[in-house]
């Protein structure tokens, strides 16, 4: 990114810390008021899914169909959370779960075929807003930005 595009009210130069730090306490709330505006599809309007679906959600239609302990260990959480949330949208007809077929003990999770347009309209577009912001960025950039936003996850945790 040249600096020449980084010189604007909006963006200033972030050769200081504080700057920075500035510039993203202003730019996070904006990006998540972004984030809540995009519409729910009518489909989905009455399923009052939150955030823990959306990351759920996310995970099945951009990786596929998974089991209940690969899930929970992409969420980062028990695998009886992940069983009450698969109920809870399996209940609503948004997932469906079947049984492995190489391991009839284990059960693979899917969005369902009524489901998945709906959930492509909604996640579509956050995606499509990612895809643009990282494409000009190397593998090494890209990484160094999501690490960045995992260390800032944790730090506001933990505060």
């Amino acid at each position: 990114m040249s600096t020449e595009a980084r010189d604007t009210p909006d963006t200033p130069d972030l050769d200081d810390l504080d700057d920075a730090v500035r510039a993203l306490l202003l730019l996070m709330p904006r990006l998540v008021a972004r984030a809540k505006r995009l519409p729910v599809p009518e489909p989905l309007q009455p399923l009052a899914l939150g955030p823990r679906h959306l990351s759920l959600l996310s995970y099945l239609l951009l990786d596929g169909p998974m089991t209940v302990n690969e899930l929970a260990a992409r969420l980062e959480v028990a695998p009886t959370t992940v069983s009450l949330l698969l109920a809870e949208l399996s209940e609503k007809g948004v997932l469906e779960r079947r049984a492995d077929e190489t391991d009839r003990r284990r059960r693979i999770v899917s969005i369902t075929g009524s489901a998945r347009p709906a959930i492509e309209r909604w996640l579509s577009p956050g995606a499509a807003a990612w895809r643009g912001a990282l494409a000009d960025l190397t593998p090494a950039q890209r990484l160094l930005f999501v690490d960045t936003l995992r260390a800032y996850e944790s730090g506001v945790g933990t505060t």
